[in-house]
């Protein structure tokens, strides 16, 4: 058995997720978790703020300085996490740090902040961080990354299945009976909450997010500028494919308010938010609907976007009549799953197995992922 500690930090820009988790191989190979510990440490309104505008260009100076800085704070938070799970660091065998993606360009680069020295330095704990660069150095997207975790630990024995994560960008996988990896399918859907969370902190500067989907469910969404926007080519192409915050920027989603207020006299703020969130959802279904020809009848839904119950109930309503339920009825909470997989990828690399899975991210072949930062 081995414990590690899996850090988050997502392009929601809600904050970071720390979790301790226990990984343990039987004698057929099957590997099984166990979450000892999990918290969330939201970023204040002065961090969100200075992490977005890196997304739009910074100095190098302040790039170093950011990276640096969030490396302290992931080092805080796995701190914290391990406090919590009661665990000592001597028992930890790595922390595996997903870091915060600054720029995703495939082919071109993957960028993450977070520096894993830092974390090292601070925690007396080895780091394996920067997962993604590998995959696309062998020529793939560098993401999805989640689904050998979603195949190999979160598979039903029985019948097909998709984990729907919703972060600030909304990725599924597609996992078959007993996770049989050949099968699995994966790619990015398109927005999560990305667009959700951006015109709310646009027309409500008071709100960090849509709290308890207030905004949205005062309004009706305006189908004119989603099937606008769901005529984006991107949406048509075949996966494998990812997409990330350059794409859905801060002109995006001013962009987005100007449509909305265009489309519909009288436009009220839970108009646009009820949009975002149609809009995300239908993108799901469109998704589904071209690109999973499988007999999928059970949908799991994680990351902070599961917790929006507008945007929940309207990705029940866009994939009906499959089954679409929140991942803790099965699993854990559903807002510690990507951490946990990070840390799993990390058990991968000291096992020096494959993490990424060719038929999601397009790599040339299974590479392992990750680069190891002694303690």
């Amino acid at each position: 058995m081995s414990v590690l500690v899996g850090l988050m930090s997502g392009t929601s820009l809600d904050g970071i997720t720390a979790v301790v988790a226990r990984f343990a191989e039987d004698d057929g190979g099957r590997v099984t978790t166990e979450l000892l510990a999990h918290i969330d440490r939201p970023y204040d309104a002065r961090t969100r703020a200075r992490l977005a505008a890196a997304l739009q260009g910074a100095t190098p100076s302040e790039y170093t300085a950011l990276d640096f800085a969030l490396g302290g704070w992931l080092a805080d938070a796995a701190v914290a996490v391990l406090a919590e799970a009661g665990i000592a660091r001597s028992d930890v065998a790595a922390i595996a740090s997903h870091g915060h993606t600054v720029w995703h360009e495939p082919p071109l680069g993957t960028w993450q902040f977070g520096q894993p020295a830092v974390i090292a330095e601070r925690c007396g704990i080895p780091v394996i961080a920067d997962f993604r660069v590998r995959d696309v150095a062998a020529g793939g997207q560098g993401a999805p990354l989640v689904p050998i975790a979603d195949a190999q630990l979160f598979a039903d024995d029985r019948q097909w299945r998709i984990l729907q994560n919703l972060g600030g960008i909304g990725n599924l996988t597609v996992v078959p009976p007993r996770g049989e990896l050949a099968a699995v399918r994966a790619f990015d859907t398109g927005p999560g909450v990305c667009i959700v969370d951006g015109v709310t902190r646009l027309l409500r500067s008071d709100l960090p997010y849509d709290v308890d989907g207030a905004l949205a469910r005062t309004g009706t969404a305006i189908e004119s500028v989603i099937e606008d926007l769901l005529a984006d080519p991107w949406y048509a192409v075949e996966p494998p494919k990812s997409t990330g915050r350059e794409r859905y920027t801060a002109s995006f989603i001013a962009d987005f308010v100007v449509r909305c207020r265009a489309a519909r006299a009288g436009c009220r703020d839970g108009d646009i938010v009820a949009t975002a969130c149609w809009l995300t959802a239908r993108s799901i279904a469109l998704a589904v609907e071209r690109f999973v020809p499988q007999p999928v009848e059970d949908v799991l839904l994680s990351g902070g976007g599961a917790r929006h119950p507008v945007l929940r109930e309207a990705i029940a309503m866009a994939l009906a009549p499959r089954h679409v339920r929140l991942f803790e009825r099965v699993f854990f909470d559903g807002d510690a799953k990507e951490a946990v997989a990070f840390a799993y990828l990390g058990w991968l690399h000291l096992q020096r197995r494959p993490g990424n899975l060719p038929t999601a991210t397009g790599a040339r072949g299974p590479r392992i992922l990750g680069a190891y930062h002694p303690a």
